[in-house]
């Protein structure tokens, strides 16, 4: 009997295997996705006649979709398996593709953003899950190190990729509005096929009752810890956001550098920088993880500010570099507090809190930023941005210091 199910068993580690690259380059798909439009806002402004207020309200109906799904359908790949969420994300995904192709005025882009959220929203979750569960049967004695960093590149990665090859897309190829789109349109479809041959890891159907919104849960033990690490993520999906809704927008015109490829590699850079502090992250101990991030996270905003202040390119794209850094460390950081400080049947509703309270920090602040470049130059909206962090960075410092205090 031991000689016959030998191979079965290698086949089915090889096949979970293969399995755990399949979705991480699906993942990295669609969250590349999500930023195709940012590059390609300036020329959305410039065809349009696109506000950067009107920017940031596009980019704040995607975060609200990503919401809406986090709270709705999250969790729900925990009951009917992993690949019945992650196709029909894709589907929104490819829906939200071909509006901007075939509808590319204003309320189409709307619509499509928000099909955008939605869809990432769903894969998040269900695919971080699904990549664990892979990782865990084809190295069933290993450690989480794999997981943990491909995860993070597939994710952080992902999005930077998304500004880099839309940039470059635009820059390079005729139809800068629609080339991108047909380009993820494929990979999308062929995600989807990935997606379809890759083994299940949820044995069977585990239907609740009563189906339930994903619930929000303070972590009572240690509520001053769990405000610091909601406050880490909001400022990280802030500095995100700033990225990849006006960054573009103001290297175009008020730094004068209108190159639609750099626009895709300002906001690459962010995320490149956030993805590598986050693999780097377990050479560091945990408690000084927070430390090094508001540290980073400091220094990067201020290297930004006076980027900004003197129009110089180079120290914003450096400022930039370093505050996705620290932004990237400080997210890690504020998911593993939580997860570490929550009781293990709470840790989701946990989790939940913490993604609710980041993505708020995605579009609360950009949409503040948004209106003030109605009353204000966009230099001074966008160093009053920077002064806001900077207050949270520091109120971070201190009640995490105070924590600590027996």
């Amino acid at each position: 009997m031991s000689v016959s199910t030998a191979p079965r068993t290698e086949i089915a580690s090889a096949r979970h295997g293969a399995g755990f690259w399949l979705i991480a380059a699906t993942f990295a798909i669609a969250m590349a996705f999500s930023t195709v439009p940012a590059p390609l806002y300036p020329i959305y402004q410039r065809q349009d006649g696109f506000t950067s207020f009107t920017v940031t309200i596009i980019f704040a109906v995607y975060a609200v979709g990503v919401v809406t799904s986090l709270l709705l359908a999250g969790h729900v790949s925990d009951w009917i398996g992993r690949k019945r969420v992650l196709l029909p994300a894709l589907g929104l995904e490819a829906i939200a593709a071909l509006l901007f192709l075939f509808w590319p005025t204003l309320p189409g882009l709307l619509l499509a953003r928000l099909f955008t959220g939605l869809g990432v929203g769903m894969i998040t979750a269900t695919a971080t899950a699904y990549l664990l569960e892979l990782h865990a049967a084809h190295r069933p004695h290993a450690g989480r190190g794999r997981f943990e960093l491909v995860s993070a590149a597939a994710n952080l990665g992902g999005l930077g990729a998304g500004t880099l090859v839309a940039g470059a897309l635009a820059q390079f190829v005729t139809a800068p509005l629609r080339t991108p789109y047909l380009v993820f349109l494929v990979l999308l479809a062929l995600s989807a096929v990935a997606v379809a041959a890759v083994p299940e890891t949820v044995a069977a159907p585990n239907l609740p009752a009563r189906y339930r919104p994903q619930r929000i849960r303070v972590a009572a033990d240690d509520r001053l810890g769990y405000a610091t690490a909601t406050a880490g993520g909001f400022v990280a999906l802030a500095v995100f956001g700033l990225f990849t809704s006006l960054a573009p927008s103001f290297v175009a015109g008020a730094l004068h550098h209108p190159g639609r490829l750099l626009a895709g590699v300002v906001a690459f850079l962010v995320f490149a920088a956030g993805a590598t502090a986050q693999a780097l992250a377990g050479w560091l101990p945990p408690g000084r993880r927070l430390s090094t991030a508001l540290i980073a996270e400091t220094t990067g905003l201020l290297v930004l500010a006076t980027g900004m202040s003197t129009a110089s390119l180079a120290l914003f794209l450096i400022g930039g570099a370093i505050a996705g850094g620290g932004a990237g460390l400080l997210f890690k950081s504020a998911v593993g507090a939580v997860s570490g400080m929550a009781a293990p049947q709470w840790r989701g509703e946990a989790l939940a809190g913490l993604f609710l309270i980041a993505y708020l920090g995605l579009v609360g602040p950009v949409l503040g930023l948004g209106i003030a470049t109605r009353y204000v130059a966009a230099t001074t909206a966008m160093l009053w941005f920077v002064g806001a962090l900077l207050t949270v960075v520091a109120g971070i410092g201190l009640t995490a210091r105070a924590n600590r205090r027996p």
